[in-house]
Formats: C-alpha cells, structure tokens, sequence
C-alpha cells in the first residue's frame, strides 16, 4: 500500500483528469495527432494485454463504488451470482450505503465495510480484502478510480463510459499492461439476446462479410437531467453540466459496443478515422423554459450539446458505422443495432427483424424469424437466459454481463470486453468534440492495441459451461 502523502498526490493528479473531463478544469484533451503519436511508444516494462488471462478467483472479492441508480442494482445482482462477496461499498450517499448493506445482510452476507467519504473511494482501492473493483459513479471518476484500483492490485469493471479525454483512455491502457490486471468497461448492451444472436449469426457466416453497421444512444433524459437527486436524479446534476459545457457523442457505447464486437473492431480490424455532426440545441432550452419558465435560470442557461448527433467511421478494412447520441428529443427508445452484410442484414428496433438471401427485399416472415433465432441463439442466451430474465437488469442482459464477469475471473479466463475496447469505445467522446467543434473534419481514431488488432482472434461465441 502506498504511504498517505504518495496517495494524496496521486489522488489530486487523478482529480485534476476527472475536472477537466467535466469541462471545470485546464486540462485539455490531446489532439487525434498527439494520439496517434502516442499510440506507438509504449512505456517501457509494459506489455500488451491482449487475451489477457489472470490466476483463477475461488472467491471474487468486491467492492462497489458508486451505489446510486446503476450501482443499486449492480447490488442486487452480484448477489445472486455463485462466489461473489461483497467486502466493501462505498458512496457519498449515506443512505444508499446502508441500504446496499441491507441487500447484503438479507442474502445471508456479512455486511461490508461502509465508506461515505470524498475520498474514501481511494481507501476501497487500498484494501487488501478485494478482488475487482466495480465502479458506478459519475462519468468523470471512472478512470481515477480504475487506475487506482489496479494501481493497488485490483481488478476493474467500470461503467460506461470509460474514460472522457484521450489521456484518461491512454491511463487506462497504459495502467492495464504495467499492472497487467483486467479492466472492464460494463457494457451491457453486448449481452442483449438479440445483440448475442446476431455475434452468433455473424460468426456463422449468415450475413456474409459484414460491411456496415448502424448504433446509437437515443434516450429522452430531460426530466431525469433536470430533477434533484433528490427526487431520483443526477448527483449534484452532473449529467446537465456535461450538456452545458460539451458537444458530440458524449454516450456513444451502447449502441457502438456490440456492432463493433460483431465486426471485430480490435481483434482483426481496427478504427481509422472518424467524422462528426451536430444539429443545434433546441430541446434542452424548450424543455426547461416549458417546465421552469422562460425566464428561469435553467431556460436561460447555454447548453451546448447538440439535440442530434451523428458520427460516421471507417475502419482500416474499409467498413463503416454509423453511431448516433440524441438525450433530447422526444421520440421512443433506440439502439438501432443494424447490421448490413453481403448475404443480408438485420436490425433491432423499432422491432427485431432480419432479410437475406435470395429474398432480401423483404424481412422474414414470422415463422421463419422463429427458427432462424432458435437455431442460433447464443449459449450464454439458453444457458442463463431464464435466470437472467428472472433476476432482470434491463430485461437480464446486465445479469448476464455480471454472471459472465464473474465466471471468468473465476475461472482465469480473458475477459469479453478488455481495456483496448474500453478505451476505443470511449475514445468516441473526445474525438467526435474535435470533428463537431472543427466543421466535422475527418479525425484519426488511435490504436490503442499498438498492432496487436492485426493478429488478434475476433470474440469468439463464449459459454458458461
């Protein structure tokens, strides 16, 4: 463990990232130039972490950082999942402390440490009594709190998205391969039962070679971005301050993380170059002035983030996504997820719905949907689909993505997501700014693997077994 003073310093170099992520701070996002340059000096001593294995956990020690609307659940979860115990949880919220350990002791667990401090999160990540750190707290400490963690020997699973500047994305490759320890962005959406269908589906030739592929994040968060914590809202609202102070994809992995594992993003091919547009905003301001008053503060205030962002990128092997992020607009939930391959494509919203060869004009019929969806549904699907429903988590895909975490840590198995993912998924933040902000320039996307994407295998169709 490191002495108080070295601690503290660290904690305040960490705080300072965090800050600037926010938009409070000096620190400024490196340049796609910088990156790139960046992205072929690995520190001396370090080594790639690509399939990274790890000595098997009998017992996987946790502690939970952050216990308000995600991490809340993440309780409830992880208890129902064989060789779990929780040592520890920590949140500024005294309350939502209490009430994790509550879940805690009902499961039959002794109860966890209790931290509620600003800074006791370091304290977490000093134990000695833990495995795998899982951090749910706002977007700007999920790196301070990850590299720290394995800095002191920990695991890290963190919520998405993972990093908010380019050099949090480099702290955290450059951290995993020194430590040589897991880091896991917890991106659910890559365990959904047709996200997993269609991996299958794409690994099994069924859309033949996969040219491009569409996500996105459009979610209307304007009540829950302007309601008190409180009443259920954003601590110290900073979801609102991001909105206020940046433009781009600021939550671009939900509907990127499983279209790029399908299309082997990191193992096999790799992002070369993104560009980015923004409509102007209009919804937050008629939003508040609508709720609030026209003269309020919160109709008053600047937002800077556009109602509708879009973000195209090309990869080295000369496929193509589109990514989109609208927490404005008054329209349904979607992800998109469409896929558009040679042999035919697949798409799941508004509703789940596949066409191919030699009928692609048209989707399946019902029957034919049925079958082709029974005869590849995924293992992980028919092997604790019935238990993740129960348990649910956004319908039980989050259950799935936690029962997998665990059982390969269990088991000294590499992990579905590692940091490469976690830093080119989030990387999305920082750059798509850069192309906004620059009348949508294209912008080079690092790579964060240093070449290890050429002779990695893509994810494979992984069991429980």
């Amino acid at each position: 463990m490191k002495d108080q003073h070295n601690s503290r310093r660290d904690f305040l170099k960490l705080a300072a990232l965090g800050t600037a992520a926010l938009g409070l701070g000096t620190t400024g996002n490196l340049l796609a130039g910088e990156a790139n340059r960046l992205s072929t000096l690995r520190p001396a001593g370090n080594k790639s972490v690509m399939g990274l294995t790890c000595k098997p956990l009998d017992i996987v020690r946790i502690a939970l950082i952050g216990l308000g609307m995600r991490g809340e659940d993440a309780v409830r979860r992880l208890l129902q999942i064989e060789g779990v115990k929780i040592n520890a949880v920590c949140d500024l919220i005294p309350e939502f402390v209490k009430e994790a350990n509550n879940k805690i002791t009902k499961a039959g667990h002794k109860p966890a440490a209790e931290y509620t401090g600003e800074t006791d999160w370091m304290k977490v990540c000093e134990r000695d009594d833990i495995d795998l750190v899982y951090t749910c707290t706002p977007w700007y400490l999920h790196t301070p709190i990850a590299v720290h963690a394995m800095k002191h020997g920990k695991h890290a699973a963190l919520e998405v998205p993972a990093a908010m500047t380019m050099e949090e994305c480099w702290q955290l490759v450059d951290t995993a391969e020194e430590t040589r320890l897991h880091c896991m962005m917890l991106e659910n959406c890559c365990y959904d039962f047709f996200e997993l269908a269609t991996l299958n589906m794409a690994r099994n030739g069924v859309f033949g070679e996969i040219l491009h592929g569409e996500g996105a994040y459009i979610h209307d968060l304007r009540d829950l971005k302007f309601r008190k914590q409180s009443e259920g809202g954003y601590y110290n609202f900073w979801r609102l301050e991001y909105a206020k102070k940046h433009n781009g994809n600021l939550y671009p992995t939900h509907g990127l993380g499983p279209i790029a594992q399908i299309m082997n993003i990191n193992r096999g091919d790799r992002f070369d170059y993104l560009t980015s547009m923004s409509t102007k905003q209009a919804g937050m301001s008629l939003y508040a002035a609508e709720k609030f008053g026209p003269a309020s503060e919160q109709a008053l205030t600047p937002y800077k983030l556009g109602d509708m962002n879009t973000t195209l990128l090309h990869t080295v092997k000369g496929h193509t996504m589109m990514i989109q992020h609208d927490t404005t607009s008054p329209r349904p939930y979607d992800r998109l997820h469409l896929l558009s391959g040679t042999k035919g494509m697949a798409r799941k919203w508004p509703k789940p719905a596949i066409a191919l060869e030699p009928n692609a004009h048209q989707f399946l019929k019902e029957e034919e949907f049925d079958k082709l969806m029974k005869q590849y549904e995924h293992p992980l699907s028919r092997q604790i689909g019935e238990k993740a429903r129960k348990v649910g988590g956004h319908g039980g895909m989050d259950f799935i993505m936690d029962y997998r975490l665990i059982y390969c840590l269990r088991n000294g198995l590499p992990l579905d997501q590692d940091v490469y993912d976690a830093a080119v998924w989030s990387c999305l933040l920082p750059l798509t700014e850069q192309s906004v902000n620059n009348r949508s320039a294209s912008v080079d996307v690092p790579d964060f693997t240093r070449g290890a994407w050429e002779t990695a295998k893509p994810w494979p169709v992984v069991t429980v077994d």
